[in-house]
């Protein structure tokens, strides 16, 4: 079986690098171990996504006088859960429909690198065949990480996954970790009606956003009835009784937290073990595998993209690697006619889809200073915006930061309503490498929450109309 171009792993980074890869004119396949869309599609951004709209709607309902409608109900987890695993489904269906639609074949099995070219693929019934590809492309993604105090055990100390099919509603739940996955799951169980106890480590919560980003969220959650426990580490945790406890070390000492469950939410981890990377020489460091601003690895031929890879653990950030890969590929065979730009890392989107929604890219507040920067910031809160006063949702705001002396945006976060859906204007306006200027003279539609960026901006350069 041999191909010009083989991708191991079919998630969002392979499964589009391969579709790349076809629509170039190259003999492709893909590997899969399990199933087509990889952790993504099947247990990760799609199918959280519609337990948060499920969670979403029954906030509604339990709000709904407030919009002057009289309405009841109450959640029937079973079900919720069920209609999530039908969209991961459905989606998982429709890269199966792009397989067969771009002639890309689909091997089922576990692929293990063997020698330049080669890859040993061993099927569910312990078959084993040799797939050779001249381009061999890494795209093996990742899966929740673990600590030695926190080992799964996929009952009472779980990842995502498990989190994602509990047969039952726990009555208590104790996430630790409050990036974008501790933070969508808390958000998901208490709105379910579970007692949630979100413990982190570092000074607060979603570290990795602007300092402001931080402080809103932690005050909505608050207000909706999730305890949080910042400069906090889980030691150990006891499941031997009916539940677990969870000895917390805290600046107050130590406490003992019980809960149904414990959900570990601190991050993920590279697959990268047992495919052949030792035997073929490739480097890796810090449990990723090193490539350059192409995806090549140190070992002509071997490619890495996605969560496997340096950069940021993202779908979009997956996909676009891959395509960038096989398009240099391209340029490379002459089936390309441009050598395709590298990703800007400074550039990608965060997208986090609690409620309030979290959506930023570029440099925080203290970055672009840190970086050297005099900076203009602009901030307009949501209880200013029309839209949101419509829909009923006057949560968070939008911070804009830009340099003073030459007018680059160099970065926005937003905390509110519907944010992840706009925060592509910050993104391409980087690209472009527009000032303030230009948008400004951009008209905004109203009344939406996009023209909240304009009214940010406009309070940086000191020209606010809304406050």
């Amino acid at each position: 079986m041999a191909y010009d171009l083989v991708v191991l792993g079919s998630g969002p980074g392979g499964y589009v690098a391969a579709i790349r890869a076809s629509q170039l004119g190259f003999k492709t396949a893909i590997i899969e171990k399990e199933s087509l869309g990889g952790i993504c599609l099947n247990w990760g951004c799609i199918p959280t996504k519609a337990l948060l709209k499920s969670a979403q709607v029954y906030e509604d309902i339990k709000h709904a006088s407030s919009f002057g409608i009289e309405a009841s109900g109450k959640p029937n987890f079973e079900a919720v859960i069920k209609r999530s695993r039908g969209v991961a489904d459905k989606m998982s269906k429709g890269v199966q429909f792009l397989m067969k639609k771009n002639k890309i074949d689909v091997i089922m099995g576990f692929g293990k690198l063997k020698s330049k070219g080669q890859i040993e693929v061993t099927a569910a019934d312990g078959s084993k065949k040799i797939v050779e590809g001249k381009h061999i492309i890494i795209a093996t993604g990742g899966r929740s990480r673990e600590l030695p105090a926190l080992k799964q055990d996929g009952k009472k100390i779980i990842g995502y996954r498990e989190a994602m099919n509990l047969p039952s509603q726990p009555k208590s739940i104790i996430v630790v970790g409050s990036g974008a996955i501790g933070v969508e799951f808390g958000y998901f169980y208490n709105s379910m009606g579970t007692k949630v106890t979100i413990i982190e480590f570092l000074p607060r919560v979603v570290p990795v956003e602007d300092e402001d980003i931080s402080k809103e969220l932690e005050r909505n959650f608050r207000k909706q009835g999730i305890e949080i426990m910042t400069n906090s580490e889980v030691v150990s945790v006891d499941t031997s009784g009916e539940g677990v406890k969870a000895k917390v070390k805290t600046a107050d000492g130590e406490k003992i937290i019980e809960a149904d469950i414990l959900l570990s939410a601190i991050g993920v981890s590279a697959n990268i073990e047992g495919i052949g990377l030792e035997e073929l020489g490739i480097k890796t460091d810090k449990g990723r595998i090193m490539v350059d601003k192409y995806s090549q690895t140190n070992i002509p031929g071997f490619y890495a993209i996605g969560d496997c890879s340096p950069g940021q653990a993202l779908a979009h950030v997956a996909s676009k690697e891959g395509i960038i890969c096989v398009e240099n590929i391209g340029y490379n065979e002459k089936k390309y006619d441009h050598q395709p730009e590298a990703l800007d890392y400074n550039n990608v989107p965060g997208c986090t889809y609690c409620f309030p929604e979290i959506a930023s890219v570029g440099y925080t507040e203290k970055q672009a200073k840190e970086a050297g920067h005099e900076v203009k910031v602009g901030k307009f809160p949501l209880s200013a915006s029309g839209k949101a006063s419509a829909a009923g949702h006057l949560e968070g705001f939008v911070k804009v930061i830009f340099d003073a002396k030459y007018g680059e945006w160099l970065g926005t976060h937003m905390i509110g309503y519907n944010v992840t859906e706009i925060i592509i204007e910050t993104v391409v306006g980087r690209k472009l490498e527009t000032t303030y200027h230009e948008v400004l003279n951009s008209i905004h539609p109203h009344p939406t929450i996009s023209e909240s960026v304009k009214d940010a901006i406009e309070v940086a350069y000191g020209e606010a109309i809304h406050l």
